[in-house]
Protein backbone atom coordinates (compact mmCIF):
# COMPACT_ATOMS: atom_id res chain seq x y z
CA UNK A 1 0.00 0.00 0.00
CA UNK A 2 1.11 3.67 -1.09
CA UNK A 3 1.86 6.24 1.18
CA UNK A 4 0.74 10.08 0.71
CA UNK A 5 3.13 12.21 -1.53
CA UNK A 6 5.08 14.94 0.10
CA UNK A 7 2.80 17.89 0.78
CA UNK A 8 4.11 20.78 -1.15
CA UNK A 9 6.30 22.99 0.78
CA UNK A 10 6.48 20.81 3.98
CA UNK A 11 9.45 18.65 4.43
CA UNK A 12 8.63 14.94 6.34
CA UNK A 13 8.94 15.29 9.70
CA UNK A 14 8.56 11.58 10.57
CA UNK A 15 10.20 8.61 8.91
CA UNK A 16 7.88 8.23 6.44
CA UNK A 17 4.86 10.53 4.29
CA UNK A 18 1.56 9.51 5.67
CA UNK A 19 -0.65 6.73 4.64
CA UNK A 20 -3.58 7.13 2.65
CA UNK A 21 -6.74 5.75 2.82
CA UNK A 22 -7.72 6.61 -1.11
CA UNK A 23 -4.61 4.43 -1.70
CA UNK A 24 -5.84 1.30 0.16
CA UNK A 25 -8.61 -1.17 -1.48
CA UNK A 26 -8.13 -4.20 0.87
CA UNK A 27 -9.85 -7.99 0.21
CA UNK A 28 -11.23 -9.49 2.99
CA UNK A 29 -11.75 -13.27 2.47
CA UNK A 30 -14.56 -15.17 4.20
CA UNK A 31 -13.19 -16.85 6.96
CA UNK A 32 -11.27 -13.81 8.12
CA UNK A 33 -14.90 -12.29 8.65
CA UNK A 34 -15.75 -15.32 10.82
CA UNK A 35 -12.81 -14.58 12.56
CA UNK A 36 -13.52 -11.36 13.95
CA UNK A 37 -16.61 -12.33 15.05
CA UNK A 38 -15.77 -10.68 18.40
CA UNK A 39 -16.07 -7.68 20.53
CA UNK A 40 -13.69 -5.35 18.55
CA UNK A 41 -10.46 -3.49 19.96
CA UNK A 42 -12.32 -0.56 21.98
CA UNK A 43 -14.12 -2.88 24.27
CA UNK A 44 -11.55 -5.92 24.48
CA UNK A 45 -11.02 -4.72 27.94
CA UNK A 46 -14.73 -3.90 29.33
CA UNK A 47 -16.64 -5.81 31.76
CA UNK A 48 -19.68 -5.52 33.63
CA UNK A 49 -17.44 -4.61 36.48
CA UNK A 50 -16.10 -1.20 34.26
CA UNK A 51 -19.54 -0.33 33.01
CA UNK A 52 -20.06 3.11 35.27
CA UNK A 53 -23.97 3.35 35.74
CA UNK A 54 -25.37 6.83 36.03
CA UNK A 55 -26.74 7.37 39.83
CA UNK A 56 -29.41 9.33 38.30
CA UNK A 57 -30.63 6.04 36.09
CA UNK A 58 -31.43 3.28 37.90
CA UNK A 59 -32.44 1.10 34.74
CA UNK A 60 -28.46 0.92 33.99
CA UNK A 61 -27.98 -0.51 37.81
CA UNK A 62 -30.48 -3.05 36.66
CA UNK A 63 -29.22 -4.18 33.33
CA UNK A 64 -25.51 -5.13 34.80
CA UNK A 65 -28.07 -7.23 37.04
CA UNK A 66 -30.00 -9.14 34.30
CA UNK A 67 -27.39 -9.37 31.79
CA UNK A 68 -25.16 -10.60 34.43
CA UNK A 69 -27.59 -13.54 35.61
CA UNK A 70 -28.00 -14.14 31.63
CA UNK A 71 -24.76 -14.50 31.34
CA UNK A 72 -24.24 -16.91 34.13
CA UNK A 73 -27.36 -19.18 33.09
CA UNK A 74 -25.37 -19.77 29.69
CA UNK A 75 -22.75 -22.00 31.31
CA UNK A 76 -23.39 -25.81 29.31
CA UNK A 77 -26.78 -24.22 28.10
CA UNK A 78 -25.32 -25.41 24.29
CA UNK A 79 -23.32 -29.04 23.87
CA UNK A 80 -20.46 -28.48 22.37
CA UNK A 81 -20.81 -28.60 18.57
CA UNK A 82 -24.46 -28.30 18.46
CA UNK A 83 -25.70 -31.16 20.04
CA UNK A 84 -24.78 -35.40 20.96
CA UNK A 85 -25.14 -37.96 17.73
CA UNK A 86 -26.81 -41.35 17.97
CA UNK A 87 -25.53 -44.63 19.83
CA UNK A 88 -22.22 -44.74 19.26
CA UNK A 89 -21.65 -41.50 17.95
CA UNK A 90 -23.62 -42.13 14.03
CA UNK A 91 -26.79 -40.52 13.12
CA UNK A 92 -27.98 -37.59 13.07
CA UNK A 93 -27.20 -35.20 15.84
CA UNK A 94 -29.69 -34.59 18.36
CA UNK A 95 -31.09 -31.06 19.28
CA UNK A 96 -29.52 -29.85 22.28
CA UNK A 97 -31.08 -29.24 25.20
CA UNK A 98 -32.79 -25.89 25.55
CA UNK A 99 -33.33 -24.44 28.96
CA UNK A 100 -36.90 -22.84 29.56
CA UNK A 101 -37.27 -19.43 29.48
CA UNK A 102 -36.43 -16.13 27.23
CA UNK A 103 -33.30 -17.22 25.13
CA UNK A 104 -32.64 -13.71 23.94
CA UNK A 105 -31.87 -9.87 25.65
CA UNK A 106 -32.69 -6.63 23.37
CA UNK A 107 -30.89 -3.71 25.35
CA UNK A 108 -33.31 -0.88 24.50
CA UNK A 109 -31.86 2.98 24.76
CA UNK A 110 -30.54 6.10 22.87
CA UNK A 111 -27.10 6.35 21.56
CA UNK A 112 -24.33 6.63 23.81
CA UNK A 113 -25.94 5.28 26.84
CA UNK A 114 -23.72 2.09 26.99
CA UNK A 115 -25.36 -0.53 25.01
CA UNK A 116 -22.49 -1.81 23.58
CA UNK A 117 -20.26 -1.88 26.58
CA UNK A 118 -22.93 -3.95 27.92
CA UNK A 119 -23.25 -6.16 25.14
CA UNK A 120 -19.20 -6.86 24.98
CA UNK A 121 -19.34 -7.62 28.93
CA UNK A 122 -22.48 -9.91 28.13
CA UNK A 123 -20.03 -11.35 25.82
CA UNK A 124 -16.70 -11.65 27.86
CA UNK A 125 -18.79 -12.55 30.99
CA UNK A 126 -20.50 -15.89 28.92
CA UNK A 127 -18.38 -19.07 30.31
CA UNK A 128 -17.72 -20.82 27.13
CA UNK A 129 -14.71 -20.51 24.37
CA UNK A 130 -14.40 -17.25 22.13
CA UNK A 131 -14.75 -19.61 19.49
CA UNK A 132 -18.04 -20.65 20.66
CA UNK A 133 -19.40 -17.20 20.48
CA UNK A 134 -19.58 -14.42 18.12
CA UNK A 135 -20.48 -10.85 18.51
CA UNK A 136 -20.90 -8.41 15.36
CA UNK A 137 -22.97 -5.30 14.00
CA UNK A 138 -26.15 -5.96 12.10
CA UNK A 139 -24.35 -4.83 8.74
CA UNK A 140 -21.26 -7.58 9.95
CA UNK A 141 -23.57 -10.16 10.02
CA UNK A 142 -25.42 -9.75 6.93
CA UNK A 143 -22.04 -9.84 5.38
CA UNK A 144 -21.09 -13.25 6.66
CA UNK A 145 -24.38 -14.38 5.24
CA UNK A 146 -23.19 -12.56 1.73
CA UNK A 147 -19.59 -14.23 2.14
CA UNK A 148 -20.96 -17.67 2.96
CA UNK A 149 -24.17 -18.07 1.81
CA UNK A 150 -27.42 -18.54 4.64
CA UNK A 151 -27.57 -22.70 4.78
CA UNK A 152 -23.16 -22.74 5.68
CA UNK A 153 -23.86 -19.49 8.15
CA UNK A 154 -26.45 -21.36 9.99
CA UNK A 155 -23.93 -24.57 10.22
CA UNK A 156 -20.74 -21.89 11.05
CA UNK A 157 -22.86 -20.78 13.85
CA UNK A 158 -25.79 -23.54 15.35
CA UNK A 159 -22.50 -24.61 17.14
CA UNK A 160 -22.19 -21.01 19.14
CA UNK A 161 -23.45 -20.45 22.58
CA UNK A 162 -23.90 -16.87 22.30
CA UNK A 163 -24.84 -14.28 19.17
CA UNK A 164 -24.20 -11.03 19.88
CA UNK A 165 -25.63 -8.13 17.16
CA UNK A 166 -24.65 -4.82 18.02
CA UNK A 167 -27.03 -1.89 15.49
CA UNK A 168 -29.36 -4.64 14.91
CA UNK A 169 -30.63 -2.27 10.72
CA UNK A 170 -34.73 -1.84 11.70
CA UNK A 171 -34.66 0.60 8.96
CA UNK A 172 -33.62 -2.24 6.80
CA UNK A 173 -36.80 -4.29 5.58
CA UNK A 174 -35.23 -6.61 3.56
CA UNK A 175 -32.48 -7.66 5.65
CA UNK A 176 -34.71 -7.73 8.49
CA UNK A 177 -36.10 -10.56 6.87
CA UNK A 178 -32.64 -12.28 6.25
CA UNK A 179 -31.24 -12.23 10.00
CA UNK A 180 -34.63 -12.83 11.68
CA UNK A 181 -35.16 -16.06 9.41
CA UNK A 182 -31.24 -16.65 10.29
CA UNK A 183 -31.90 -16.26 14.27
CA UNK A 184 -35.04 -18.83 13.88
CA UNK A 185 -32.89 -21.04 12.63
CA UNK A 186 -30.22 -20.49 15.39
CA UNK A 187 -32.66 -20.33 18.21
CA UNK A 188 -33.98 -24.04 16.98
CA UNK A 189 -30.61 -25.19 17.67
CA UNK A 190 -29.70 -24.13 20.90
CA UNK A 191 -28.01 -20.55 20.35
CA UNK A 192 -28.61 -17.78 22.44
CA UNK A 193 -29.11 -14.40 21.33
CA UNK A 194 -28.37 -10.47 22.63
CA UNK A 195 -29.11 -7.75 20.49
CA UNK A 196 -29.10 -3.97 20.61
CA UNK A 197 -30.94 -1.67 17.41
CA UNK A 198 -31.73 1.72 15.99
CA UNK A 199 -34.41 2.68 14.92
CA UNK A 200 -37.40 2.43 11.95
CA UNK A 201 -37.29 5.41 9.49
CA UNK A 202 -40.28 8.15 9.66
CA UNK A 203 -39.48 8.40 13.75
CA UNK A 204 -39.11 11.82 13.71
CA UNK A 205 -38.60 12.19 17.76
CA UNK A 206 -35.47 11.06 19.55
CA UNK A 207 -35.99 7.37 18.97
CA UNK A 208 -34.21 6.55 22.09
CA UNK A 209 -36.19 3.46 22.48
CA UNK A 210 -36.89 1.11 19.95
CA UNK A 211 -38.24 -2.16 22.00
CA UNK A 212 -41.67 -2.59 19.91
CA UNK A 213 -40.01 -1.45 16.62
CA UNK A 214 -37.82 -4.68 17.25
CA UNK A 215 -40.01 -6.63 18.65
CA UNK A 216 -42.66 -6.45 15.18
CA UNK A 217 -39.79 -6.60 13.15
CA UNK A 218 -38.19 -9.81 14.24
CA UNK A 219 -41.69 -11.20 14.30
CA UNK A 220 -42.05 -14.73 15.76
CA UNK A 221 -38.86 -14.57 17.56
CA UNK A 222 -40.21 -11.42 19.94
CA UNK A 223 -41.15 -14.25 22.53
CA UNK A 224 -37.31 -15.43 23.08
CA UNK A 225 -36.57 -12.06 23.74
CA UNK A 226 -36.49 -9.72 26.95
CA UNK A 227 -36.48 -6.09 26.58
CA UNK A 228 -33.87 -4.32 28.68
CA UNK A 229 -34.38 -0.51 28.75
CA UNK A 230 -31.72 1.56 29.65
CA UNK A 231 -32.04 5.43 29.97
CA UNK A 232 -29.28 7.79 30.24
CA UNK A 233 -27.66 10.74 28.41
CA UNK A 234 -24.85 9.82 25.78
CA UNK A 235 -21.72 9.33 27.96
CA UNK A 236 -19.75 10.78 25.20
CA UNK A 237 -20.58 14.13 26.43
CA UNK A 238 -21.44 13.63 29.84
CA UNK A 239 -19.21 15.94 31.99
CA UNK A 240 -16.94 16.21 29.43
CA UNK A 241 -15.37 19.88 26.99
CA UNK A 242 -17.19 20.69 23.56
CA UNK A 243 -15.89 19.29 20.77
CA UNK A 244 -12.41 20.96 19.17
CA UNK A 245 -12.93 23.18 16.75
CA UNK A 246 -11.13 22.10 13.30
CA UNK A 247 -7.84 22.48 12.53
CA UNK A 248 -5.78 24.63 9.77
CA UNK A 249 -4.74 22.31 6.60
CA UNK A 250 -1.14 23.07 7.05
CA UNK A 251 -1.62 21.72 11.39
CA UNK A 252 -3.90 18.72 10.13
CA UNK A 253 -1.10 18.05 7.09
CA UNK A 254 2.26 18.91 10.47
CA UNK A 255 0.41 16.16 12.63
CA UNK A 256 -0.25 14.00 9.91
CA UNK A 257 4.24 13.46 9.24
CA UNK A 258 4.94 14.13 12.61
CA UNK A 259 2.51 11.27 13.76
CA UNK A 260 4.22 7.72 12.25
CA UNK A 261 1.30 5.28 11.12
CA UNK A 262 -1.08 8.58 10.58
CA UNK A 263 -3.29 9.07 7.55
CA UNK A 264 -3.44 11.96 5.42
CA UNK A 265 -6.36 12.15 2.75
CA UNK A 266 -8.61 15.65 1.43
CA UNK A 267 -12.00 14.73 2.95
CA UNK A 268 -14.27 14.59 -0.51
CA UNK A 269 -11.47 12.70 -2.28
CA UNK A 270 -12.29 10.18 0.81
CA UNK A 271 -15.77 10.15 0.43
CA UNK A 272 -15.57 9.14 -3.55
CA UNK A 273 -12.85 6.24 -2.69
CA UNK A 274 -15.33 4.84 -0.26
CA UNK A 275 -17.90 3.87 -2.90
CA UNK A 276 -15.24 1.90 -4.55
CA UNK A 277 -14.84 -0.31 -1.45
CA UNK A 278 -17.60 -2.45 0.23
CA UNK A 279 -18.14 -1.55 3.48
CA UNK A 280 -17.86 -4.69 5.03
CA UNK A 281 -13.68 -3.77 4.35
CA UNK A 282 -13.80 -0.68 6.09
CA UNK A 283 -12.49 -2.38 8.95
CA UNK A 284 -9.39 -3.39 6.59
CA UNK A 285 -9.34 -0.24 5.16
CA UNK A 286 -8.55 0.72 9.02
CA UNK A 287 -6.08 -1.87 9.66
CA UNK A 288 -1.94 -0.49 11.71
CA UNK A 289 -3.64 3.09 11.80
CA UNK A 290 -2.42 4.98 14.80
CA UNK A 291 -4.56 8.03 13.20
CA UNK A 292 -6.66 9.90 10.57
CA UNK A 293 -6.08 12.72 9.62
CA UNK A 294 -8.74 14.72 6.92
CA UNK A 295 -7.96 18.29 5.47
CA UNK A 296 -11.25 20.20 3.61
CA UNK A 297 -14.13 18.37 5.46
CA UNK A 298 -17.40 19.81 4.09
CA UNK A 299 -21.10 18.58 4.02
CA UNK A 300 -21.58 15.27 2.94
CA UNK A 301 -23.24 15.45 -0.77
CA UNK A 302 -25.84 12.91 -0.52
CA UNK A 303 -27.68 9.91 1.89
CA UNK A 304 -25.80 6.78 -0.15
CA UNK A 305 -22.05 8.61 0.71
CA UNK A 306 -23.87 9.83 4.29
CA UNK A 307 -24.61 6.09 4.72
CA UNK A 308 -20.77 4.93 4.12
CA UNK A 309 -19.32 7.49 6.38
CA UNK A 310 -21.14 6.41 9.40
CA UNK A 311 -19.87 2.84 8.82
CA UNK A 312 -16.19 4.11 8.76
CA UNK A 313 -16.72 6.24 12.20
CA UNK A 314 -18.16 3.39 13.44
CA UNK A 315 -14.83 1.04 12.77
CA UNK A 316 -12.61 4.57 13.18
CA UNK A 317 -14.71 4.32 16.78
CA UNK A 318 -14.39 0.85 17.17
CA UNK A 319 -10.44 0.62 16.89
CA UNK A 320 -9.99 3.77 18.84
CA UNK A 321 -8.46 5.86 16.09
CA UNK A 322 -7.77 9.32 16.72
CA UNK A 323 -9.34 11.60 13.86
CA UNK A 324 -7.64 15.54 13.59
CA UNK A 325 -9.30 17.57 10.60
CA UNK A 326 -9.46 21.11 9.05
CA UNK A 327 -12.30 22.52 7.54
CA UNK A 328 -15.96 22.43 8.97
CA UNK A 329 -16.88 20.92 12.41
CA UNK A 330 -18.33 17.33 12.07
CA UNK A 331 -21.88 18.55 13.76
CA UNK A 332 -22.51 20.17 10.45
CA UNK A 333 -21.34 17.08 8.01
CA UNK A 334 -25.29 16.28 7.67
CA UNK A 335 -27.69 18.35 5.88
CA UNK A 336 -30.47 19.40 8.10
CA UNK A 337 -32.87 17.06 5.74
CA UNK A 338 -30.72 13.83 6.69
CA UNK A 339 -31.43 14.77 10.39
CA UNK A 340 -34.65 14.99 10.18
CA UNK A 341 -34.99 12.17 8.44
CA UNK A 342 -35.36 8.02 8.58
CA UNK A 343 -31.36 7.47 9.36
CA UNK A 344 -31.52 10.09 11.59
CA UNK A 345 -29.76 8.13 14.68
CA UNK A 346 -27.36 6.51 12.43
CA UNK A 347 -26.17 10.43 11.65
CA UNK A 348 -26.14 11.55 15.14
CA UNK A 349 -23.96 8.43 16.42
CA UNK A 350 -21.72 8.85 13.71
CA UNK A 351 -21.25 13.30 14.86
CA UNK A 352 -21.07 11.73 18.21
CA UNK A 353 -18.79 9.23 17.56
CA UNK A 354 -16.71 11.32 15.18
CA UNK A 355 -16.42 14.09 18.33
CA UNK A 356 -15.26 12.05 20.60
CA UNK A 357 -12.20 10.95 18.35
CA UNK A 358 -11.40 14.38 17.37
CA UNK A 359 -10.87 14.77 21.26
CA UNK A 360 -8.54 12.12 20.95
CA UNK A 361 -7.18 14.12 17.98
CA UNK A 362 -6.73 17.16 19.22
CA UNK A 363 -3.23 16.52 20.98
CA UNK A 364 -1.49 15.33 17.47
CA UNK A 365 -1.95 19.42 16.89
CA UNK A 366 -0.86 20.57 19.85
CA UNK A 367 2.26 19.14 20.26
CA UNK A 368 3.96 20.35 17.40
Amino acid sequence: MSSSPSAPGLSPIADAAPLSLCARAPHVPADRLVAEMVPPPRFDSVRFSTYIPDPNQPSQTEAVRVLEGFAAGLGGAHAVGGGKRGFLGFGKPKAPKVPPGPRGVYLDGGYGVGKTHLLASLWHATPAEPALKAFGTFVELTNLVGALGFQQTVQTLSGHRLLCIDEFELDDPGDTVLVSTLLGRLVDAGVALAATSNTLPGKLGEGRFAAADFLREIQGLSAHFRALRIDGEDYRHRGLPEAPAPFSDEQVTKAAYATPGASLDDFPHLLDHLAKVHPSRYGALTDGLKAVCLTDVRPVPDQSTALRLVVLADRLYDREVPVLASGLPFDRLFSEEMLNGGYRKKYFRAISRLTALARDGKGLAESD
